[in-house]
């Protein structure tokens, strides 16, 4: 009985994971500005919060089997999606309280929110009178933020039974909302790659930017790279976190701990300059009884709340652009790409130079090791 639940867990967790993956974009093109001021970031970030309060506010209309049919799915759990529904309004508030701060240097999408209940409010209506200089946006980024609120959904009708990044399991995890308002984290995955290739790249182009991140390292990758030849200046100004020994959920594998050891091990004797005590989990999937385990490894979770998804049929620059939505929205955040992926880098280089006047803020990869 037991073997045969077992594999029933897996079997979940595994078409859970395997399920396609809703690639999504939104064309930068669509907003009528340039995001070379503060203020301007301010303007976008403003219209972006009303535009995905508005779909969370749609969501919200849908009962049980709506969103099951929805979302494709047989079962959801409706608990963690309304808690997780609570936490966007949240981070939205909070967001849109920040944004508001210029208004008096830029007044669009400037409305009298006072409360959360405004927010609600507004976000039903502002799009009927947004102006004819912002019309060919509402609707583009109207079907953006409906499909990624459907990401973030799904996780949350799966979650527990498949974890994911959308909710911590303890406080001890991170995912970004500690931040400052308009700072961001880089972080990078699933490498290294071979010598020569795309993580080699990255990282110089990193340090000719002054720019540091946190590259999260899968140890058996790191071991052929190591296996290969020296790894030498590889990772030298960055941080390099643990992956596991390969990309695999780390929920349901029997040797799960021997696969933080091991990576762990390989990286702080080859990297100990750029070790930093934390596990980044394949998909977001980790274990709820896990956390003791890590406290003995004085290692934390950290987790992401802006996918770049380079790792589907996105072109690069969708992929930035994807990014670049999601900064407006959330003001601030860990965003993830995948060093081991060619189009990391030109993605990072698009939205450094569509974002260099905007007043944002690099988060220092050391600097976000030592938060508490």
């Amino acid at each position: 009985m037991r073997i045969a639940f077992a594999l029933l867990a897996g079997l979940l967790s595994l078409g859970a994971q395997a399920a396609p993956a809703d690639f999504v974009s939104f064309d930068r093109e669509r907003w009528p500005e340039q995001l070379n001021s503060p203020a301007l970031f301010d303007v976008a970030s403003r219209a972006e919060i009303l535009s995905f309060a508005r779909v969370l506010h749609e969501s919200e209309m849908l009962d049980e089997p709506a969103l099951k049919a929805r979302l494709g799915l047989r079962q959801i759990n409706l608990t963690v999606v309304r808690a997780v529904r609570a936490r966007l309004w949240q981070r939205l508030w909070t967001s849109y309280q920040q944004a508001q701060r210029s208004c008096e240097q830029d007044a669009s999408f400037c409305y009298p929110v006072e409360s959360m209940a405004d927010l609600r409010t507004q976000a039903a209506v502002f799009a009927e009178d947004v102006g004819s200089f912002y019309t060919e946006w509402v609707e583009p980024s109207h079907q953006f933020h409906t499909r990624y609120l459907d990401e973030q959904l799904r996780k949350a009708a799966l979650f527990p039974q498949t974890t994911s990044e959308v909710a911590k399991l303890s406080d001890r995890e991170r995912n970004g909302e500690e931040l400052n308002d308009r700072m961001f984290l880089l972080t990078f995955v699933s490498g290294p790659a071979p010598q020569g290739g795309s993580t080699d790249a990255l990282a110089d182009y990193l340090r000719r930017q002054k720019l540091d991140g946190i590259f999260f390292v899968l140890g058996n990758r790191l071991q052929q790279r190591r296996d290969a030849g020296p790894l030498g200046e590889l990772y030298a100004g960055q941080c390099v976190g643990i992956q596991g020994w390969e990309y695999r959920s780390h929920a349901q594998w029997q040797d799960w701990q021997d696969s933080l050891r091991r990576s762990q091990a390989r990286v702080q004797a080859d990297l100990a300059e750029q070790y930093v005590p934390l596990f980044r989990p394949p998909y977001g999937q980790r274990r709820a009884d896990g956390e003791a385990f890590l406290d003995s490894q004085q290692l934390r979770v950290s987790l992401w709340d802006i996918d770049a998804q380079d790792d589907g049929p996105l072109s690069a620059e969708a992929s930035a652009q994807r990014v670049l939505t999601l900064m407006l929205l959330w003001r601030k955040g860990v965003i993830q790409f995948r060093d081991g992926l060619p189009k990391a880098q030109p993605a990072l280089e698009w939205l450094l130079q569509h974002t260099a006047q905007s007043g944002i803020g690099w988060e220092g990869c050391r600097e976000y090791a030592r938060l508490e």
